[in-house]
């Protein structure tokens, strides 16, 4: 027996109804929020530490309950890691390690080199990476955890680019991993292991001086010659 099609009157009502009626959990989740919770997250995580920081207090420095921090990152490992994925994200997009042949290869190389930099000897990541190397946590999953998100994802995109200006026929290189291991090895330098030592860093003549010579050393190794 089919069932007699309800009035419009209840057609309304129960559109009414379902309007009102909270999404399920698969709801899209409020961005503003996620920001919010990041960026209090980095802010705690760079003054107190990993482990002096609480999710009680990146709730409240967010602005949000503890409930919606669960909610979006599931535990304070979870959180650490998207908080340094978006450090690293916001220093070095994606957009920037793209093929775009038309970009003249050293100009490509310079920009990555330039915002590395930019990004490794900033006051906050020289206190992440003397964070990380304290007995506490130097042999703790998060170091691990840390290199995935950070440095990790970084060699992968810029090994990618580099393998597509070698199949352009710019770069002659065997393996794209070792040069490009190499090429933020030399671009580190002895600048970074003074800044890991206290020393103030450099002016920024002498940086671009440091980057443009590391550029240009990696060239001298990889270019393709009579490209």
């Amino acid at each position: 027996m089919v069932s007699p099609r309800p009035s419009s009157q209840t057609d309304a009502a129960g559109q009414k109804a379902s309007a009102a009626k909270p999404a399920g959990p698969g709801r899209p989740k409020d961005l503003s929020k996620r920001n919010a919770i990041l960026e209090a997250a980095k802010r705690l995580f760079l003054i107190e530490g990993y482990d002096g920081v609480s999710m009680d207090q990146i709730a409240a420095e967010a602005g949000v309950s503890k409930l919606t921090v669960y909610s979006h990152f599931g535990d304070k490992e979870t959180l650490f890691a998207a908080a340094v994925r978006a450090h690293c994200e916001q220093h070095l997009p994606a957009l920037l390690f793209a093929p775009e042949p038309g970009t003249p290869l050293r100009e490509r190389l310079l920009a990555i080199a330039q915002a590395f930099f930019e990004m490794a000897s900033a006051p906050e990541a020289i206190r992440i990476h003397r964070l990380l190397c304290t007995p506490q946590l130097a042999q703790s999953p998060l170091t691990r955890l840390f290199w995935d998100v950070g440095p990790q994802r970084l060699h992968e995109e810029f090994a990618g680019l580099l393998r597509s200006r070698a199949e352009a026929g710019e770069l002659d290189l065997a393996d794209a991993d070792t040069a490009a291991r190499q090429f933020f090895a030399v671009l580190k330098g002895e600048p970074y292991a003074l800044l890991m030592l206290g020393y103030p860093l450099p002016g920024k003549a002498e940086t671009r001086a440091h980057l443009e010579a590391s550029v240009d050393m990696f060239l001298r190794a990889y270019a393709r010659r009579g490209g």
